[in-house]
Order: C-alpha cells, then sequence, then structure tokens
C-alpha cells in the first residue's frame, strides 16, 4: 500500500493540473486538531496529514509539482519556499467571498459585479471545453474580463486601506482581485485548468462525513492508514476500477496499481 501511495503522488507530480486543499480533522486527545491535506487530479488522490504550517506544505507535494496547482488563498501555497509553481485561484471560494462582501455591502455594485463575471467566465469555459475549444474566444471572454475589472477598480475606491498591514478582509479580497487577476483568470486562456478547486473539496468531503458521523478519530497513526487507504480506493474508483476487488487485491500483498504507472 505504501509503494502505490508513493507512486500516486510521483504521478501527481507530472500533471499538467492539481488541486489542493486542506480541512482541520480532531486525532488523538480530546483538544488536539490536525489538518488534512489533499491534493488530487480526475484521476489520482493523494492525503498527507499534519498541521497548518510551512513544514506540513513542504513535506506535501507542492516543492515537487511542475504544473499548476489550483488552491484557495491559504498564504503557504505562495511561500517563496514554492515559488517555481503557478497558480489558479479557486474561483468558487472568491465568488463566496463576493457574496459575503454582497451581505457587508448591501448597497455596493461591485461585489455582485464581481461575483456575476466569475460566474459566466466559468460558463463560457464549460461551453468552449464543450465545443473542443483550448480557451474561451477573446470576443467572449474579454467584455466579461472588463466588467471584472471595473467591479475591482470600484470596489478599491469604495473600500479604502486601512492604515497598517492589516485590512478588512473585503478590502483583502480586492486587493487580491486586483494584483492576482492573472493566477484568477488563468483558466481563460487555458482550458485544461479548471477554474475551482471542486476536486480537492469533492476528495476531502469523505473526512468530513466520518468525523460528523464517527467522531474523532483516535491517533494519528490510524488516521495515517486511514488515508493512505483512502487515497488507493479513491484513486482506484477514478480509474474505473472495482474497489472491493482493489481492496481484495490489495490484502493479497497484490495491490491495484495505476495504469499510467511504468517501472524503471
Amino acid at each position: 500500500m505504501a509503494q502505490v501511495n508513493q507512486i500516486i503522488r510521483t504521478l501527481l507530480t507530472w500533471a499538467h493540473v492539481v488541486a489542493a486543499d486542506e480541512t482541520p480533522i480532531r486525532v488523538g486527545p480530546k483538544r488536539a486538531k490536525k489538518y488534512l491535506l489533499v491534493a488530487c487530479t480526475d484521476l489520482y488522490t493523494w492525503y498527507l496529514l499534519g498541521d497548518r504550517d510551512l513544514e506540513t506544505f513542504k513535506a506535501f507535494v507542492l516543492p515537487d509539482l511542475s504544473g499548476v496547482i489550483v488552491h484557495d488563498r491559504y498564504g503557504n501555497y505562495d511561500s517563496k519556499t514554492f515559488g517555481h509553481l503557478v497558480h489558479q485561484l479557486c474561483c468558487q471560494h472568491l465568488i463566496r467571498d463576493c457574496t459575503d462582501a454582497a451581505e457587508t455591502y448591501p448597497d455596493a455594485v461591485w461585489p455582485t459585479q464581481i461575483r456575476d463575471a466569475l460566474q459566466e467566465l466559468i460558463h463560457q469555459a464549460n461551453l468552449a471545453r464543450a465545443a473542443g475549444l483550448d480557451r474561451i474566444p477573446p470576443e467572449i471572454a474579454d467584455p466579461i474580463i472588463d466588467r471584472y475589472r471595473h467591479g475591482v477598480l470600484v470596489g478599491l475606491k469604495e473600500v479604502p486601506r486601512q492604515p497598517g498591514r492589516t485590512q478588512l478582509k473585503h478590502r483583502a479580497l480586492l486587493e487580491a482581485l486586483h494584483n492576482r487577476r492573472d493566477d484568477i483568470l488563468r483558466f481563460v486562456t487555458d482550458l485544461r485548468i479548471p477554474p475551482t478547486s471542486n476536486q480537492a473539496e469533492r476528495d476531502l468531503r469523505p473526512a468530513k462525513t466520518q468525523q460528523k458521523i464517527s467522531g474523532r478519530l483516535t491517533s494519528e497513526t490510524v488516521t495515517e492508514h486511514r488515508y493512505a487507504i483512502r487515497g488507493y480506493i479513491s484513486t482506484a474508483a477514478k480509474h474505473g476500477a472495482d474497489i472491493m476487488t482493489a481492496i481484495r487485491d490489495a490484502l493479497a500483498g497484490q495491490p491495484w496499481t495505476p495504469p499510467a504507472w511504468a517501472p524503471g
């Protein structure tokens, strides 16, 4: 099992696009909290149990990735340690943040303008992909991007910076929308890149469900084994393998192996 999970990790580092996410998980003593990280594609799933600190992220797949990483705006992804990474910020997270901003500033137009522009770009990406295109045609994308850009500029005027480094969360959102526009709209010109990290959220959902039903896991070792198995099962399922057969083969000492793997 350990060997198969190492193979999955290696195959992820070769992928053009990898989605990543993290979630808190209760493990061990009553007050103890760890984080479960996932890196995945539509074919591979790999988990790491750790913390939300930079040392955990160094042990994650980030140092070895050669493609695009799709993620939320958690700061560790942007550490100088991973300066080689190409980013796609999750637009679904940004859409949620804009919806929150619309509730905070009910008379403002910019939150819904930005949100609607992002949603329309995602829709147009889906249409273009279904049509066999490799990007959203500029004549379609450019007017929508203009609405996005104008909404951000208006927001920056209406939500001024505060003294000091710490900013209001919606000012920080607007600055990210402005300063990282290329990282937000990268999917527009390369439809191989998904606009969201929804795949990673889906692959973390079993952990949240388990925690709600069964509560705290007994130890870190048990949890690490659990998610090594979970990554193996998830990857097998994504390849269309029969789950019960994959489990039986693993127990027999002949675990299923991703077909893309060529030893040596």
